[in-house]
């Protein structure tokens, strides 16, 4: 029997790397081992990885040698960096550097890189329909991303840049759910008029991820977008209403105005929106459904995501 091909998967115990992981457990045999890389292989989430068979390594994005080591052996990669955790755009720009290395020192056949478009293609600094943050990006956790394709190009790794979507998840990560208005109705806000948004479940990325892996060269130094479903918010609501089993309504407001609410990450995420709904034809043009649903064919709808997670929405 064929020896099996090791995936490296960063972030293995978030959304992302822990749906590829669980994606290669579920096909034994597909050919392939899942190796997950996390920073503390003594979490329950890593023991639980563990349980399940796959082999847990310790290693951290900001440091390149440890990379390198846990790189070693492998077959591919699946690179994701982790801007929420420190809403830098510099220190993620400078992991995906110190992946690409570590993947180049390794000499792997196939990296897929976790990203996203650079949004100053569309927007640059000097165009003020949206703030400057930073000093020099628009949607930093989307231009820091974009930004470092470079590295993985550069090197002349064989690389996938795989182009994500909007996590539905961020309904219960994010507080992004329905809200309750004075009046008692409920209502979920975004700045996008009625344009559609590419969006996902975030564990379906990694079965996306997986599908590439299984096709082989064909991904290769090629660019995939994915998504679930393209949504507008009133097509939301209307799900949620009829999934949450209350009246949910799409509450519509200026860019401004979401960039105004003053959670952590507000003005990021109202400009991300704004590019979203600015620039609809692109970011849902990038984002094939038929394509995705090749790639992992167990993808989701937002209908079925919210049946597997509607309890994990907290209706306040």
């Amino acid at each position: 029997m064929a020896e099996k091909k090791i995936i490296a998967v960063m972030g293995a115990t978030g959304s992302q790397g822990g749906g590829l992981v669980r994606a290669i457990l579920r096909d034994p045999s597909g050919g392939f081992a899942a190796r997950a890389i996390t920073r503390d292989v003594n979490s329950e989430k890593a023991k639980a990885l563990r349980s399940q068979g796959a082999e847990v390594v310790a290693a951290n994005v900001d440091n390149e040698e440890s990379l390198k080591k846990a790189f070693a052996g492998a077959h591919g990669a699946y690179c994701v960096t982790f801007f929420w955790a420190h809403f830098s755009p510099q220190r993620e720009t400078q992991s995906a550097a110190n992946l690409a290395r570590a993947a180049k020192h390794a000499n792997l056949q196939h990296v897929i890189w976790s990203t996203l478009e650079d949004t100053r293609k569309w927007v640059p600094l000097s165009d003020n329909r949206m703030p400057t943050l930073q000093g020099k990006y628009k949607v930093p956790h989307f231009d820091s991303k974009g930004e470092a394709d470079k590295f993985f190009i550069e090197l002349g790794l064989p690389v996938t840049l795989l182009e994500t979507s909007f996590y539905w998840d961020n309904m219960y990560l994010f507080d992004m759910g329905p809200k309750k208005a004075p009046d008692g109705a409920y209502a979920i806000t975004f700045p996008m008029g009625n344009k559609r948004m590419p969006g996902i479940a975030a564990e379906d990325i990694g079965g996306c991820a997986y599908g590439i892996f299984k096709k082989g060269k064909e991904y290769v130094r090629k660019t995939v977008g994915i998504a679930g479903e393209h949504l507008t918010g009133a097509q939301m609501a209307e799900k949620l209403s009829k999934g949450l089993g209350i009246n949910v309504k799409y509450n519509d407001v200026t860019p401004e105005v979401y960039r105004g609410f003053g959670f952590p990450g507000a003005e990021d995420l109202g400009n991300m929106f704004q590019v979203f709904r600015d620039f609809e034809t692109d970011f849902v043009g990038a984002r094939n459904l038929d394509v995705s649903r090749s790639l992992n064919p167990s993808l989701q709808t937002f209908d079925q995501w919210l049946a597997k997670n509607k309890n994990r929405i907290q209706l306040a």
